[in-house]
């Protein structure tokens, strides 16, 4: 099934699988179940008990024009009324609290499960999905939760005490009420199934509108500078109307099988008048057990009308819980031994790849039969065309993928024995696009981490000279930081990204055109600093552009996936037809007319 069907699939509106996982969730609350159902047993007896205590009046009293005694039916005809509000009250009231509950449970599995995902799940799903499940799926949920089954069940024991009393009270009378039942049910089904295309319309509608909207959110700029504001207003127009047919088709089926029941409730009703009053005529029923049978009836038919709309919320819920399962059921490729070997608080940082292959499909391989050697404390460059693989070296140093073929080991070990967190904790990553948290600077810094001192996090700031436009913002270390880092700077956003990195103590230290997107005076900045915080640290430099790798220790140059040169800047200069020759060539034009000039 493709991503969009599996959107948009509906499925059954009971599926026992399902509902035994999700009672998992439940279990741990079930006291709160227990004590709903028994309040919900107990309203609806009250709640029964109403009709009855008016035949009873009626027969008794009124009909006998006794006054004396009457309060005693009326005042527990109250009695009834503020036991049921109660109840309903204390009821809903239990229902929603385990409803969320289980929603928390669930969502907290959920995110805990995502975390521990392989980077290839989050390659291959859209973020907007993931964030459907999160959100209106689990909220399909709950309603199924505190809208659907308990509210089924109450419907359920409401329809069976009121088809108890009304045989007991008058058979007859009680098979004209029930004569209405087949037709509603031959009109539910009927419209459960065109209420199904009609929901399943609306799902796609809204998927289709809300992956527009947040596509031309996220790219607002660029339909501005482009001036593509009419163009996209007449696809979002398209768009909406589309939604709003497919959710006025779901209105139009609703609304015939409120009306069609409704008519039938009254037909009934009807009915029971005149059958109950020709009864009457000969006193087979007395004048309380036709009012109260009419009173039964229109509780009766209540439930019955509802059970479109409680249909249409079982089977929203069992897709939704359908995907999220199918999420929960995800395995992780990459995890922790278990028996992992332990990490020294500081390694030293010595990193080899052994024949290392490795593609993001199975069929497209990105780096073939890859092997060099850094030794602890030593400063590495990777250098290479686009696409040649060197950002994809730290995604694997980091085991964010695993290799296909060979192995990666740091201080000897292959990587994959070590625990996630240590081996990660280890290598300090900058990218070339920073990423702030929304919360403050200090937090951004520590990253919530207790291992993280203030005094540390500052000491980190101030060696990359961070700390002096972060003194000047209003609040200092606890100034405010937006979504996304939108109130700072590229290069603000990046110094604070070296500093997170500084401030976790990393063994390695790995920088992917980390200064790419500075400007030179920054840069400058930036190399200083570095040359003291990369003191005692293997550190891996990645970069385009080549005056940023000449002071490294060696320079590994990728090509097409595969390791052709290594050596230092002087070394590879000098090799004739070298690719890191003719990409100094192209960087830097004028000094390489010069030096063919003078010789």
């Amino acid at each position: 099934m493709s991503a969009q069907a599996q959107e948009d699939a509906l499925g059954k509106a009971y599926d026992a699988r399902l509902v035994r996982r999700l009672a998992a969730y439940a279990r741990p609350h079930r006291g709160l179940i227990v004590l709903s159902v028994v309040l919900l047993f107990a309203g609806s007896a009250a709640s029964l008990t109403q009709p009855w205590l008016i035949q009873q009046a009626i027969d008794g009293y009124i009909a006998t024009g006794t006054a004396t005694g009457l309060a005693v039916p009326a005042l527990l005809f109250l009695a009834t009324l503020i036991v049921e509000l109660v109840f309903s009250v204390l009821q809903v009231w239990t229902l929603e609290k385990t409803g969320q509950n289980v929603i928390f449970d669930l969502r907290h599995a959920l995110v805990s499960h995502l975390q521990g995902l392989p980077s290839a799940f989050f390659d291959r799903t859209p973020v907007g999905r993931l964030m459907t499940r999160l959100t209106s799926d689990i909220e399909s949920l709950n309603e199924a939760i505190t809208s659907g089954l308990i509210l089924i069940l109450a419907d359920a024991i409401k329809l069976a005490g009121i088809v108890v009393i009304l045989l007991w009270m008058d058979w007859r009378l009680a098979l004209v009420t029930f004569a209405v039942l087949p037709p509603i049910l031959v009109l539910t089904w009927l419209v459960r199934l065109r209420v199904r295309e009609a929901y399943r319309g609306i799902r796609a509608a809204v998927a289709r509108l809300n992956s527009f909207l947040q596509e031309n959110v996220a790219g607002m700029r660029i339909v501005q500078l482009f001036s593509r504001e009419s163009a996209h207003f007449d696809e979002f127009r398209e768009l909406n109307q589309d939604h709003l047919r497919a959710q006025l088709l779901g209105v139009r089926y609703e609304s015939i099988f409120s009306a069609v029941a409704e008519l039938m409730g009254s037909v009934t009703l009807a009915a029971i008048v005149w059958a109950g009053g020709v009864r009457r005529l000969d006193d087979a029923v007395t004048f309380g057990t036709l009012v109260a049978f009419i009173e039964y009836a229109g509780r009766f038919f209540r439930p019955v009308q509802e059970l479109s709309q409680r249909y249409t919320i079982m089977q929203a819920a069992m897709a939704s819980a359908e995907r999220i399962f199918g999420l929960l059921d995800t395995r992780s490729t990459i995890f922790s031994p278990v028996e992992p070997v332990r990490l020294l608080s500081r390694p030293r940082g010595e990193i080899a790849f052994e024949n290392v292959t490795f593609g993001y499909r199975e069929d497209l391989m990105v780096l073939h039969d890859v092997s060099f050697r850094i030794a602890a404390g030593e400063r590495i460059a990777v250098v290479g065309w686009t696409g040649s693989g060197k950002s994809t070296l730290i995604r694997l140093l980091a085991r964010l993928y695993d290799v296909q073929n060979g192995r990666i080991t740091l201080d000897r070990v292959d990587i994959r024995e070590y625990a996630l967190p240590d081996l990660r904790r280890s290598i300090g990553v900058v990218l070339q696009e920073p990423f702030l948290f929304a919360g403050t600077v200090a937090e951004n810094l520590t990253l919530g981490d207790p291992r993280v001192q203030p005094a540390t996090a500052r000491a980190a700031a101030q060696a990359v000279g961070a700390d002096r436009f972060i003194e000047r913002l209003p609040g200092g270390f606890e100034a405010t930081v937006h979504e996304r880092g939108s109130n700072f700077s590229v290069g603000e956003k990046q110094l604070l990204s070296f500093a997170r990195a500084i401030a976790f103590d990393p063994a390695v230290l790995v920088l992917d055109e980390a200064t790419s997107s500075v400007d030179p005076e920054t840069e400058r900045k930036l190399e200083a600093a570095l040359e003291k915080t990369l003191e005692g640290r293997t550190a891996i430099l990645i970069a385009h552009r080549l005056t940023t790798v000449r002071t490294a220790d060696r320079i590994l140059v990728l090509h097409q996936g595969r390791l052709v040169e290594l050596g230092s800047h002087e070394e590879l200069l000098r090799m004739e037809r070298g690719v890191y020759r003719a990409l100094h060539h192209l960087q830097d034009p004028i000094s390489a007319a010069d030096r063919n000039y003078k010789s």
